[in-house]
């Protein structure tokens, strides 16, 4: 490593080792703070820059050192009755150690990274404990089982083609299944931590999170029963219905980079849209409460197999009506999937299209149709269970987000 190289490692390390020795300053550690942080942080980039000539026995040596060190200060402590329980402390040294040392050999935006989220989880003590605190044994299980869909489950399957069309790939589909599982878990997780009674927008955000079509059941069901129900749930509803385009995007985003720029300029029209409309609600209704209804696990293996079926089945029509009828018997596949459920259609025309088996701009009216017959068909949930005063307005703002939609495909290039 050159000189300025070396002085820039250097004076990075000092720089996180700084950080971290402030926060636990701060938090009124005893074994290390200000400046042994800085001299931990330093003393590993050292013994990377000595490494670089004398072998990497100098980094184990420096480690085996700070360990030393830790260990003599808590035994001090030990003697004088002054222990505190925990460890973290001496975990975050050895780590900024760490730190300093792949300074020298490897990326130092990641070491920069790992100092910075060192930080953020010291400084977040009381809001991690708060959170754990307040998960309970449905979020634990959630969680667990996301685990078991995403750590065990995932690595076990073959990644290769089969089946019919060459499109059945077992890794590649339940990848879709953990990325799909993940999302709704966030909202799962965030929806039962919120506590029973929010605010109407929370229900809204997170319930599109969840499953806007679960949602527009709930609220639509809960708005028949009362009539104060009608303003609350028109606002949820909208709000749901609003975030199932920004999860698309973020779906393609994740899976089909490369389709993203032709899929974000519809989409991003009928997000825009449908944001509109639902300020214009919350504008109407922004001081009333809505109980939070419900959750089920999105992530429990039941439902994890579920989906997984349903986007094999949608990837094998979607397949099959490309070969025995072209795009046009595409378009009849989006609307029946999207009618319940806008995940499999939309990764599965997104994957096909990254791969050269479909035309961008097929892909994106192919989730635009799906997008419109998913209101539709929870357009016509509102009417059967919410009553005629919630279907007025429902009729009226889905009306709009699907008449845009409509001139999209009509009039928008490509």
């Amino acid at each position: 490593m050159s000189s300025p190289e070396a002085f820039q490692a250097l004076g990075i390390s000092v720089g996180l080792g700084l950080l971290i020795g402030l926060q636990r300053e701060r938090a009124g550690s005893r074994i290390a703070g200000f400046r042994t942080f800085t001299l931990i942080t330093l003393l590993g980039t050292l013994a990377g820059l000595l490494a670089e000539t004398l072998g990497a026995w100098v980094i184990v040596g420096g480690l085996l050192g700070v360990v030393a060190l830790l260990s003599v200060a808590n035994l001090i402590r030990l003697a004088g009755g002054k222990i505190a329980p925990g460890m973290t402390t001496e975990i975050a040294a050895l780590v900024m150690y760490c730190v300093g040392a792949y300074l020298v050999f490897g990326h130092r935006s990641v070491a920069l990274a790992v100092g910075g989220a060192v930080a953020v989880m010291l400084q977040a003590k009381p809001v991690l404990h708060g959170f754990v605190k307040r998960m309970g044994e449905e979020e634990m299980r959630g969680l667990t089982q996301f685990v078991l869909v995403a750590l065990v489950i995932l690595p076990l399957l073959p990644d290769e083609p089969y089946g019919p069309f060459q499109v059945l790939n077992p890794r590649q589909i339940w990848w879709m299944v953990v990325l799909v599982s993940g999302i709704s878990l966030s909202g799962y997780v965030a929806f039962r931590l919120l506590g029973d009674r929010k605010a109407a927008v929370v229900g809204g955000l997170l319930g599109g999170l969840i499953s806007s079509t679960a949602t527009t059941v709930s609220y639509a069901r809960r708005a028949a029963q009362d009539a104060r129900g009608v303003g609350p749930g028109t606002l949820v509803i909208m709000l749901a219905s609003t975030v199932v385009y920004a999860r698309v995007l973020l779906e393609v985003f994740l899976v089909a980079r490369s389709v993203l720029p032709s899929v974000a300029g519809p989409l991003g029209i009928l997000l825009a849209a449908a944001l509109a409309e639902s300020a214009f609600v919350w504008l109407r209704s922004r001081r009333v409460e809505a109980h939070l209804s419900p959750a089920h696990n999105p992530a429990e293996l039941r439902a994890a197999v579920t989906f997984g079926v349903l986007f094999t089945l949608v990837l094998l029509a979607v397949a099959a009506a490309k070969e025995y009828f072209g795009d046009r018997g595409l378009y009849a596949v989006a609307a029946v999937s999207g009618l319940t459920d806008m995940d499999a259609i939309t990764l599965s025309t997104s994957r096909m299209s990254a791969e050269g088996a479909l035309a961008p701009s097929t892909a994106w009216r192919l989730i635009v149709v799906a997008a419109i017959a998913n209101l539709v068909f929870k357009g016509g949930i509102v009417a059967a269970l919410g009553g005629r005063r919630l279907f007025a307005r429902i009729a009226v703002l889905f009306g709009l987000n699907i008449l845009v939609g409509a001139l999209l495909l009509v009039f928008w290039p490509g």
